[in-house]
């Protein structure tokens, strides 16, 4: 009779703190991209593993140039068809060879590769370690 209270019990403080989880934990700030900018990963004011990747996705239409930290991106791979850009540092890349931990900022600059301009520059960071 009694292993069936301490089972009840433990139940209990397993199905409340479940529930304090999810009433405690915080609801985020919402990121508001502008434009083409349909996602970013690593998110702004992420904290990330050193291995991570940026990625970058566009609406279709649009070509973005690319800085992290400063130096222009010239290696990263683009898919045109859904304007995503990758990259991530290795050796071939002058101004990286990997991350290093701390902060890092990414700036993009976008235009439509056709018909009328539409120019704009967004830019975030984020950490590893």
């Amino acid at each position: 009779m009694q292993y069936r209270l301490i089972y009840i019990g433990l139940g209990l403080i397993a199905v409340a703190a479940i529930i304090a989880g999810f009433v405690l934990s915080p609801d985020g700030e919402s990121i508001v991209l502008p434009g083409p900018v349909e996602s970013v990963s690593p998110a702004p004011g992420a904290q990330v593993p050193l291995q991570t990747i940026v990625e970058i996705d566009l609406e279709v239409g649009y070509v973005a140039e690319i800085w992290v930290d400063g130096w222009p991106v010239t290696n990263a791979s683009f898919v045109e068809a859904t304007g995503v850009y990758r990259w991530d540092p290795t050796s071939h890349d002058p101004g990286f060879g990997e991350w290093s931990a701390g902060e890092h900022t990414v700036r993009i600059v976008w235009n439509t590769y056709s018909g009328l301009p539409d120019t704009g520059t967004f830019e975030w960071t984020f950490r590893t370690s």
